[in-house]
């Protein structure tokens, strides 16, 4: 796994991606210069001077960065229904920041019942144009699970998201001190 790397990548074919922090759809094209910035939680956040900044591209496209598909990883949490779905929102992350959206603190609800999961999140910032993809990608992770029929992931505001509520591990990646 390459978590972040100085070495310019030319991707051998075009690629959809989405552009940070906008969260707009857009097409790379083959040749275009990248570096990867991130490889967290299976998708890479790739700077590209040429087409303006930050993108995130899926890990289904790895071989376009010439690299093999991240790999999530699991811990022995994931023994219940709940654990599991921790895990799959602990594989969830802001292309900006190398910390799941569970340490960031993002999520402030979790509620499963009979094969449906609600989930309720905010996002760091109000203006992050990420909220959709962000949100799609934990509700994505939750329903590949077994057992889960359905998930709605809902980004709210309330309580407005301040730096004290990333979880003491997501502050120790972070270099923050409490």
């Amino acid at each position: 796994m390459v978590e972040s790397s100085n070495e310019s990548i030319s991707l051998s074919r075009a690629v959809e991606a989405i552009q940070i922090p906008a969260g707009t759809s857009t097409t790379l094209p083959e040749g275009t210069h990248v570096v990867i910035t991130q490889s967290l939680g299976g998708s890479f956040t790739v700077h590209s001077s040429t087409h303006g900044g930050l993108f995130r591209i899926d890990n289904s496209d790895a071989d376009a960065l010439g690299q093999k598909p991240v790999e999530e990883e699991t811990t022995a949490e994931a023994d219940t229904l709940d654990g599991r779905i921790w895990e799959a929102l602990k594989a969830c992350y802001d292309p900006e920041i190398p910390v799941n959206i569970v340490d960031l603190g993002l999520i402030y609800s979790m509620e499963a019942k009979e094969g449906h999961v609600d989930v309720k999140m905010t996002l760091t910032a109000p203006g992050c144009g990420m909220g959709p993809a962000i949100a799609a990608d934990a509700k994505s992770k939750i329903e590949a699970l077994d057992s889960i029929n359905s998930a709605e992931v809902e980004v709210v505001w309330e309580p407005q998201w301040n730096p004290s509520m990333i979880s003491p591990a997501g502050k120790l990646k972070l270099g923050i001190e409490d």
